[in-house]
């Protein structure tokens, strides 16, 4: 049950967050405001069985107090080191409040002025694309994770999530792999070359298979290709929207499928936490997934340093 704690992200306003973060069944929260945050790391260790910290996430986009453009105002500028060093600046204000990991850059590709979220990348150009998001890792994370002024990326949406049909968010994308591989991987490739510390899978379906569920992404491009070895986080809710794809039954196929494919870690909801008990007892999930799932995500709190300044 802990090591499926370590998989699980809890939301700060949640009811019941203290109350599992005390036992162990969340290993890392979505921030709200500086003082929870410290007081639900203070009952993380101090009063879970094994005193394990969180890792406190938050949406850092384009700064955190001090507002920069959005990244595709900064794209429009040209200019890498300019947006490294906003990132820098975003992680050290993001950090003085006990933040250590960021759900940017993202790098979707987006050539379709309907999609809404067009605004949060580089745009259509996949060379400024993968040099912006390198850019990006590099101010967010530093030369060192443990410098208590950075905190680590995730770049997201793995994969092809601008794409979507009609510009509609959530919708699904059909497309050769080389056009994946030539127009819409290159940038992540980029993050992964720089160092970034994590991944985020897309909501999106990539040729009928769901990102969260998805191990030709997950496994074999991302770990066999490029040798990744950070973690894997679902975007929010999108292990239970397998269901909702219908390509799982239910949440416990869900969870399964997810975890199996590549997603170390589930965004928000409950899925791994309900299921993948049961999966291993059956086994249907093998314990060596899960550990290895668990080593990576305890690995990168350690680079943090979480362990000895939580």
């Amino acid at each position: 049950k802990e090591k499926i704690g370590q998989l699980s992200q809890g939301q700060i306003y949640r009811p019941d967050c203290e109350k599992s973060v005390r036992e162990g069944s969340i290993g890392s929260i979505i921030a709200g405001n500086r003082p929870t945050s410290n007081d639900l790391q203070r009952v993380a260790v101090e009063q879970s069985r094994l005193g394990i910290p969180l890792l406190v996430a938050y949406d850092v986009i384009h700064g955190y107090r001090t507002i920069f453009p959005i990244p595709l105002g900064q794209a429009a500028a040209w200019n890498p080191k300019l947006t490294e060093e906003a990132a820098r600046i975003a992680a050290r204000e993001a950090a003085s409040e006990w933040i250590r990991w960021t759900y940017a850059p993202m790098v979707d590709i987006a050539r379709d002025p309907r999609w809404g979220r067009i605004a949060e990348g580089s745009g259509e150009d996949t060379y400024l694309d993968s040099a912006l998001g390198a850019a990006m890792v590099r101010g967010f994370q530093g030369k060192n994770l443990s410098d208590p002024e950075h905190i680590a990326a995730c770049v997201k949406h793995y994969a092809a999530y601008g794409a979507a049909e009609g510009g509609r968010d959530y919708n699904t994308v059909d497309m050769s792999e080389r056009t994946l591989r030539d127009v819409y991987l290159p940038p992540f490739e980029a993050c992964v070359n720089a160092g970034v510390a994590t991944i985020m899978s897309a909501f999106d379906e990539l040729n009928g298979i769901p990102a969260a569920g998805n191990p030709f992404l997950l496994r074999q491009v991302l770990r066999d290709e490029w040798k990744f070895k950070g973690v894997v986080i679902s975007d929010a809710d999108a292990v239970h929207e397998l269901v909702v794809h219908g390509i799982s039954a239910d949440d416990k196929a869900a969870a399964g499928m997810a975890l199996t494919a590549g997603v170390d870690v589930e965004m928000f909801t409950a899925t791994y936490r309900s299921n993948l008990e049961a999966l291993v007892a059956e086994d249907k999930v093998p314990m060596q997934v899960i550990d290895d799932s668990v080593r990576r995500v305890l690995r990168l709190k350690w680079e943090l340093g979480l362990f000895d300044k939580p």
